[in-house]
């Protein structure tokens, strides 16, 4: 009589079963030798192109542009990682055909070298997809946001300069992390970050609590600027205009150098402040406001200006700019939270000099032509005066009722939202989701 189905296929099994491996007669230097050339090939293959539509389909998704960029600076990679791939193969073949210490070691070496090129490719892979990653969260629209503020930066600049340049691609890409500071990796710069490798397009790095506060964002346009002066050709026309203002002006070279050393940060703060307006002085004051330790330090090789003198250089500039009540308003509140220092605090010839330096260093950046930017100066690119203030203003009221504000630039939104704040038109959480809400459907 045969035994029921389920039993013969039960004895079925049991028979394959016992002639298979176990761990007790599996082989280990072969089945390890075969893998790490397996192991290889598909970690090369693993770190792929992107594509734009895994990061969402939505407007605050990466660009084609961003992810092209991306894309190419894996490519010009991938080749090398590609040849110590196909080396690793041979040299597993040869040490299974011919097994031997020589083999086994050519093995291993070529192996530890192909896995620095994986790990190199990987860090870029990597740090890209946390970046576009963030597109899928719900700060999808934060970070359009502020993408369309940085972009509307770079629209005005290129248009405002009186001579034609070639138009930078892709356009900045913000991301977010937590942290005190904001920072900016500029393009077609080596980055740590990126195994030393040339940084393809703009990169600003906004906290999370300034994103959550939004008319803090003053930030956004300091960043830029960064940005802007090496893409307009003006990294070293900057501090050379500045070392000609106070040389010729009778200042010591002494003080000349440190102004000179805190030219990025100088320029960045005055281009914020000529694209954002008065209100960006507010937005300054929430970063350097701090401990009067901190705020009156020197840094002999710092590149930031003295924090205590950074809101009086703005101060001078929103007088040269025409607000003059502005100006006094905000000299007054600095002032009254950081009276002069005490001597010692800060080189006497520093500040004995700096109303005449701070003076002078306004006017060679902001009200002097720049060759780079066809004779211009860059208050003739940003003009920003009463008109472009009431339109801020004016817009600040529109978002406290939760109307469209109009046809105002995104850039404009930031000081809007702070004059809607600091004048109590409403709720700081009201501000905050119409400036999202307006932003990200434009």
């Amino acid at each position: 009589m045969n035994a029921p189905a389920f039993i013969q296929s039960g004895k079925h099994e049991q028979s394959a079963t016992s002639q298979l491996a176990t761990s007790r007669s599996q082989p280990v230097l072969e089945p390890w030798i075969r893998a790490q050339a397996l192991n290889l090939a598909r970690h090369t293959q693993a770190l792929r192109n992107f594509r734009r539509d895994e990061f969402g389909n939505g407007p605050e998704a990466p660009t084609e542009g961003h992810i092209q960029a991306v894309n190419q600076l894996l490519e010009k990679l991938r080749p090398g990682l590609k040849r110590h791939a196909r080396h690793v193969v041979l040299l597993a073949n040869a040490a299974r055909r011919e097994p031997g210490p020589q083999r086994y070691a050519a093995l291993v070496q070529h192996k530890h070298h192909a896995h620095d090129w994986v790990r190199g490719i990987e860090k870029i892979w990597d740090f890209y997809f946390e970046l576009f990653g963030q597109r899928q969260s719900h700060f999808g629209q934060w970070l359009l946001s502020t993408d369309r503020i940085a972009l509307d930066c770079y629209q005005v600049t290129y248009l405002g300069i009186g001579k034609a340049k070639s138009v930078p691609a892709p356009p900045p890409f913000t991301y977010m992390r937590t942290g005190f500071g904001p920072a900016t990796y500029r393009r077609g710069i080596k980055l740590r970050q990126l195994g030393s490798q040339y940084n393809p397009f703009p990169l600003i790095q906004l906290p999370y609590h300034r994103m959550v506060n939004p008319w803090t964002l003053g930030a956004v346009l300091h960043e830029v600027s960064h940005n802007t002066q090496s893409d307009l050709g003006l990294s070293r026309a900057v501090p050379l205009a500045i070392a000609r203002a106070l040389l010729r002006a009778g200042l010591s070279s002494t003080v000349a150098r440190v102004w000179v050393r805190w030219n990025r940060e100088t320029f960045a703060d005055l281009c914020g402040l000529l694209l954002g307006g008065p209100c960006i002085v507010a937005s300054l004051m929430d970063v350097v406001g701090r401990s009067p330790q901190i705020t009156y330090h020197f840094d002999s090789r710092g590149v930031h200006p003295t924090p205590y003198l950074r809101v009086l250089i703005s101060v001078e500039l929103l007088r040269r700019m025409g607000f003059d009540a502005e100006a006094q308003n905000y000299a007054r509140a600095w002032t009254s939270l950081y009276p002069a220092p005490q001597p010692g605090m800060l080189p006497e010839e520093i500040l004995r000099t700096a109303p005449r330096a701070i003076a002078l260093v306004v006017d060679a950046v902001c009200y002097q032509p720049f060759k780079e930017i066809g004779d211009k100066s860059l208050a003739e690119v940003y003009r920003f005066g009463q008109k472009e203030q009431r339109m801020i203003e004016e817009a600040a009221r529109r978002l406290a009722t939760g109307d469209d504000p109009g046809i105002v630039p995104e850039r404009f939104l930031i000081g809007a939202a702070r004059f809607a704040l600091d004048n109590q038109l409403a709720s700081a959480e009201k501000i905050k989701e119409k400036f999202y809400s307006e932003l990200s459907r434009r």
